[in-house]
C-alpha cells in the first residue's frame, strides 16, 4: 500500500488531506511538525510526504531540504505562502509541486496521483510481473496460466514487492535492510543475500518474465522482461 507522511500543524489540514487520500486507498502517517516527521521518515518507508511550510520546531523548508538530501522520494507543498519568490525557493530546495491553501481536495489528489507515476510508484494491491501476479492484500502469488495461488513467506514477499515497485532501481542491502526489517533490526546484513536467493529459486520457472539482477558491490534491482 502507497504510504503519504502528511507534515502540518494544522489538525483539520490533516484530517482533509487523510479523508481524501484514504478513500483513494493509500496509508496516511500525520505529523504535527516537521520535526517528528522527519523523525518517521528516517525509520520508515514513505513514498511521498506533503509538508507544510509554517511548522513548530522545524519548519517546511528545512524538511523539504533534509527529505532531498537523503533520497528520491516526491514532496508536494501545502501552505499559505503563496507568493513567486516561496514557489521559487521550495522548488530550489526540492519541492516537485505546491499546493496554496485554500485548495481544492480533489485538485490535491489528483497532483499525489501525478507525482507518484512520475516517480514509478505503484498505487495498487497488485503488481504484475509477466505472467504473475503479486496481491499485497493477501502476501499471495497469482499464477495467471495456471490460477494457482503461492503464499510467501512475508520477508520474501516484501523484498519482492520492494524490488517489484520500482523495476530498474538499484537498492543496497542497507537500503532493503532498513526499510523492510527496520532500524531496530541488528542481525547479518546478508540475511537479504539469502531472501534473494529463495526468491530467484522460487521463481526459476518465471525467469523469462522478470529478473533480480545483482550488481557486484553496490545491490540488487529487479527487471521486468515480458510484460
Amino acid at each position: 500500500m502507497t504510504t503519504i507522511l502528511v507534515a502540518d500543524d494544522e489538525a483539520h489540514i490533516r484530517e482533509l488531506v487523510s479523508l481524501f487520500l484514504k478513500d483513494e486507498g493509500m496509508e496516511i502517517v500525520e505529523a504535527s511538525n516537521g520535526a517528528d516527521a522527519w523523525s518517521y521518515y528516517e525509520k520508515h518507508d514513505v513514498d511521498l510526504v506533503i509538508i507544510d511550510i509554517m511548522m513548530p520546531g522545524m519548519d517546511g523548508w528545512e524538511l523539504c531540504r533534509r527529505i532531498r538530501e537523503a533520497g528520491d522520494r516526491p514532496v508536494l507543498m501545502i501552505t499559505a505562502k503563496g507568493e513567486p519568490a516561496d514557489k521559487i525557493k521550495g522548488f530550489r530546495l526540492g519541492t516537485d509541486d505546491y499546493l496554496v491553501k485554500p485548495f481544492d481536495p480533489m485538485e490535491m489528489v489528483m497532483r499525489v496521483k501525478a507525482l507518484l507515476k512520475r516517480y514509478g510508484i505503484s498505487t495498487s494491491h497488485t503488481i504484475k510481473l509477466g505472467s504473475i501476479t503479486l496481491d499485497k492484500r493477501g502476501y499471495h502469488v497469482l499464477h495467471d496460466d495456471t490460477g494457482q495461488l503461492t503464499t510467501l513467506p512475508l520477508k520474501e514477499f516484501e523484498v519482492l514487492w520492494k524490488l517489484a515497485s520500482y523495476p530498474g532501481q538499484i537498492f543496497t542491502r542497507d537500503m532493503l535492510i532498513r526499510q523492510i526489517w527496520g532500524y531496530e533490526y541488528f542481525g547479518d546484513e546478508r540475511t537479504v543475500d539469502t531472501h534473494i536467493k529463495r526468491l530467484r529459486d522460487r521463481f526459476q520457472p518465471h525467469s523469462g518474465d522478470f529478473r533480480i539482477v545483482t550488481l557486484r558491490g553496490v545491490g540488487y534491482r529487479l527487471e521486468v522482461l515480458h510484460d
